[in-house]
């Protein structure tokens, strides 16, 4: 069933007080919301943040009209939480802060959708929704994300896992699109080293 369709049918539910529908979007969006709170906020605040967030979507939830997917609006409800915390903790985003972001990245080694034009010549899995299929790459790959900086994890969560468009990760972050494309190109060349290895020795 269309995401669309899905949606409406919990617009309806939730704006009639049905408190198990409610429980059900969570266990649909907690995880994509966790994420965009951790790519604003960080991970110390990441799960108060996203508390917050369901409360003010539940007391929201009536004024919803439609303007715009409901996942949308909830990731802007999170990313509006994010960074109220970050304004009350005196703490600033780093995300924009690229160097030589001019020189750094060829733009034609993009397509539209923001991948590689032609993939790295090594990976044999050429796609990240392949990679994370494969359990023990998936825990290399997991790995090289805790030690990666702050915004090219959030960069690369938000769009190779949870497949989040270009133009909403540079609304959510509060960056250019450009930006968005140089730091996940930047986390990507990381991870790419993890995975060479990966297929040459079958280690991490």
């Amino acid at each position: 069933m269309p995401q669309s369709v899905i949606d409406q049918q919990f617009i309806e539910r939730l704006q009639a007080g049905d408190n198990s529908a409610f429980k059900t979007l969570i266990s649909i969006y907690h995880s994509k919301l966790l994420i965009v709170a951790r790519a604003i906020a960080g991970d110390v605040f990441a799960e108060d943040v996203t508390q917050e967030a369901w409360a003010s979507i539940y007391k929201a939830i009536g004024k919803f009209e439609g303007r715009s997917s409901l996942s949308t609006w909830m990731i802007q409800i999170v990313s509006n939480e994010a960074k109220s915390r970050l304004r009350r903790e005196k703490r600033h985003s780093s995300y924009g802060d690229i160097d030589d972001i001019q020189t750094s990245v060829d733009p034609a080694n993009f397509d539209s959708s923001g991948h590689w034009s032609s993939p790295p010549s090594r990976w044999e899995i050429n796609t990240p929704e392949l990679m994370l299929q494969e359990d023990q790459l998936r825990r290399c790959i997991e790995h090289t994300l805790t030690i990666l900086p702050e915004n090219q994890k959030a960069v690369f969560l938000l769009r190779d896992v949870e497949q989040t468009e270009l133009n909403d990760i540079a609304e959510i972050l509060a960056i250019s699109e450009a930006n968005v494309r140089v730091i996940l190109h930047r986390a990507r060349l990381k991870l790419m080293a993890v995975i060479n290895h990966y297929q040459e020795t079958g280690e991490c």
